[in-house]
């Protein structure tokens, strides 16, 4: 590439990235007027978690692939909205059932009020967001449907757990697919179609999302054995604490040996001896099983970057290629 077409390119993808910014500025205040109530409190629980921030990860690829059409439409707006309140309404119901008291560095929905206000609390940004969508369109409404229903079905395979005839490995990625991956398909996808892209970029900006999406759990996964709580975001060894067998868990226990029989003991015991927990982060870091894991994040965000080649070359893709990068590569 030639100096003049890397400046070029530079100043796309520095315009780029000054409209997605300015885009999250306008969801922001979409999101506060969402979840606004005549009813004070149910507009404080509603707006707990959007006041609390985030990486906005989910509107930001909405309005990413928007460049690959039409980047001023004003239904992207909306779409980031919507996926970003059915995002925050699944955190609410999630640190229910993981018992979590820390989310975003301050105290979890469900340990600032209590289970019964957080579900109800995920339920109302639920409806929300059906509200936002409706105002989109049908496709729109069917997709974010849809991923609505498999990330539920996630979590249902989820607390069910693996079935005799299933691998673990395979159940807990399938479960990464559709409590994660679906979600931030669905942002790819609804930013790309708004904007008008192709249905061929449509549909490889999906698979994109999903591969991206599993990344990043993984990420989160990792980080939940390697970070402190001011990286983290909530307290190390959380998923321990609830029981989820994450990757490296698995990978550990399939590897055998004093080790493995060790965690294992320590999984199926008391959970909320925070010695023994301790004890497991120990075992899990110093583990093999823990670079395994790693493997199998970064071969995700290979295949989603291999997935943009077809992609015409410019600031969006480079864009996204960023992203991919960064889903992972968080400290993990």
């Amino acid at each position: 590439m030639s100096p003049a077409a890397r400046s070029l390119l530079s100043a796309d993808l520095a315009a780029l990235e000054a409209r997605v910014r300015a885009g999250l500025e306008h969801v922001e205040v979409a999101l506060a007027e969402a979840v606004a109530s005549a009813d004070p409190f149910i507009q404080e629980a509603g707006g707990y978690l959007v006041r609390a921030g985030g990486k906005r990860f989910r509107p930001t690829l909405v309005l990413i692939c928007g460049h690959l059409g039409d980047p001023e439409e004003p239904r992207l707006i909306g779409a980031s909205v919507a996926i970003e309140l059915t995002h925050l309404s699944t955190l609410y119901h999630d640190d229910v059932m993981d018992e979590a008291e820390v989310r975003r560095g301050a105290r979890s929905a469900n340990a600032r009020y209590d289970n019964k206000i957080a579900i109800l609390t995920g339920d109302y940004l639920f409806a929300r967001a059906s509200d936002v969508t409706a105002d989109l369109g049908a496709e729109p409404t069917r997709v974010l449907a849809r991923a609505i229903g498999r990330v539920v079905q996630g979590e249902i395979r989820e607390v069910r757990g693996v079935l005799p005839d299933e691998d673990p490995v395979e159940h807990y990625l399938s479960v990464l697919r559709d409590k994660t991956g679906a979600l931030i398909a669905a942002a790819c996808r609804l930013g790309a179609w708004l904007a008008g892209a192709s249905m061929d970029m449509v549909e490889v900006l999906t698979e994109f999302g999903e591969r991206v999406g599993v990344a990043f759990q993984l990420g989160d996964d990792l980080l939940d054995i390697t970070a402190e709580t001011e990286q983290a975001g909530k307290e190390p060894g959380t998923d321990l604490r609830a029981g989820i067998r994450t990757l490296p868990v698995l990978y550990l226990l399939r590897r055998g040996g004093r080790q493995a029989d060790r965690l294992a003991r320590i999984l199926e015991a008391r959970r909320d001896d925070d010695e023994a927990i301790a004890e497991a982060l120990t075992l899990l870091r110093r583990s093999p099983a823990l670079a395994e894991a790693r493997d199998v994040a970064q071969a995700e965000v290979d295949r989603a970057k291999a997935a943009l080649a077809t992609l015409p070359s410019g600031a969006p893709r480079l864009a996204l290629e960023a992203v991919a990068d960064q889903a992972f590569n968080r400290q993990a």
